[in-house]
């Protein structure tokens, strides 16, 4: 629009002409908006409040006399104040570029004050306390102007020929090689470990592989032997079983046989000297009472004794039989003939004993009707004592 004017972010606008600016300032001071100015009757100049640099190489002597080449960088600016804009409106406005060249030579001023007052030592190794003491001895003069410096930096320090930091740094160096050697001293020795370290390590790798091998084909070994073995061991084994199958069975066989032999031999024996025993027992008791008899003459005595034996000859032609071997083939009748032929075998002894001591063949008769081979009341069971 005609007559409207605005500055640019980085600039501050002038307006002179008309009535006066703050503090009585031949100018008006804007910044951040626009403004609408008379033509003809105002006049309008921008200055700019961008950042600026401006280098500084200065030859300064220390405390210690001994000449030092500084070059530094300084950053500074045009305060955002209107004070600070007025101030430096009124000195740069016309020849803005003098700002960078006023600057260095404030700051190439305070350098030489202040590195005057300190060895070669501080300021090599307090860079940043040398930058520190020249930003605050500058600050007052560069507000007069209406600058301010954002920062200053040192970018070197040169003694020239003389040598003397180089002389300074010497017994740091020496000490940084000593290190550097002791470094790599220990780094060549780390490495000479770990080398041999890993040809430890491959080493034992190895045994623990040709280990394993052995063991492994050991195992092989081992399973292909038990295969080999495996065939012949069975075989061993299922005739081994086969023997103890016929072992077996020939025991069985042999307590089989024993058990025959008891019954067609022992039993048998037994059973005969039973009877042996009670047909000695039977004439001896016919001894006895015939003994008796002779002495008595009694005949009815007699055979009141004979009666009253009659139940013990059968008892002990029972006990005979106790450990015989019977076998009863006919049941119920078959036990009923038992105890019928053992009456009868005492009746039968105890005719023997009558016939031996005269008994009439009549009484004889008798006793062998009662009595006799033990087949009683026309039962044809069959009895077999072993």
């Amino acid at each position: 629009m005609f007559g409207y004017r605005v500055p640019a972010p980085d600039q501050a606008m002038l307006i002179s002409g008309g009535r006066r600016g703050q503090g009585g300032a031949p100018f008006r001071v804007v910044t951040g908006h626009g403004k609408f100015v008379l033509p003809v009757f105002r006049k309008v100049r921008f200055l700019t409040l961008a950042m600026c640099e401006s280098e500084v190489a200065e030859t300064c002597v220390t405390r210690q006399g001994i000449a030092l080449t500084v070059r530094a960088v300084i950053a500074f600016k045009v305060g955002n104040d209107t004070e600070s804009v007025v101030n430096a409106g009124q000195r740069f406005l016309s020849e803005q570029d003098q700002m960078a060249v006023l600057t260095g030579r404030i700051f190439a001023g305070h350098l030489r004050s202040i590195i005057g007052s300190m060895t070669v030592e501080e300021i090599v190794t307090e860079r940043q306390k040398l930058a520190t003491e020249v930003l605050e001895t500058s600050k007052t003069e560069m507000a007069k102007i209406g600058l301010i410096v954002d920062s200053l930096q040192i970018q070197s320090i040169d003694d020239g020929e003389t040598g003397y930091i180089e002389a300074m740094s010497a017994p740091h160096k020496a000490a940084i090689q000593r290190q550097a050697q002791i470094a790599q001293a220990q780094a060549t020795q780390a490495s000479v470990e770990a080398q041999q370290e890993a040809a430890r390590n491959q080493a034992e790798y190895t045994r623990q592989t040709a280990i394993v091998q052995a063991e492994y084909s050991a195992e092989v070994d081992r399973a292909q032997a038990h295969a080999a073995q495996a065939g012949p061991l069975a075989q061993a084994h299922a005739q081994q079983e086969v023997l103890a199958a016929q072992t077996e069975l020939a025991q069985r066989a042999a307590q089989l046989r024993q058990q025959e032999l008891v019954a067609e031999v022992v039993k048998p024996a037994e059973a005969e000297a039973e009877r042996i025993r009670l047909l000695a027992m039977a004439e001896a008791e016919r001894m006895k009472i015939q003994a008796e008899a002779a002495a008595s003459h009694d005949r009815v005595a007699l055979d009141r004794m004979l009666i009253d034996q009659l139940p013990q000859i059968v008892k002990e032609a029972s006990a005979g039989l106790a450990n015989a071997n019977v076998n009863v083939l006919n049941g119920t009748d078959g036990l009923g003939e038992i105890a019928a032929g053992l009456v009868g075998q005492g009746l039968t002894i105890l005719d023997s004993v009558r016939r031996n001591l005269g008994t009439p063949d009549g009484e004889t008769a008798n006793a062998d009707k009662n009595g006799g081979s033990g087949t009683t009341n026309g039962h044809s069971g069959r009895v077999e004592i072993e």
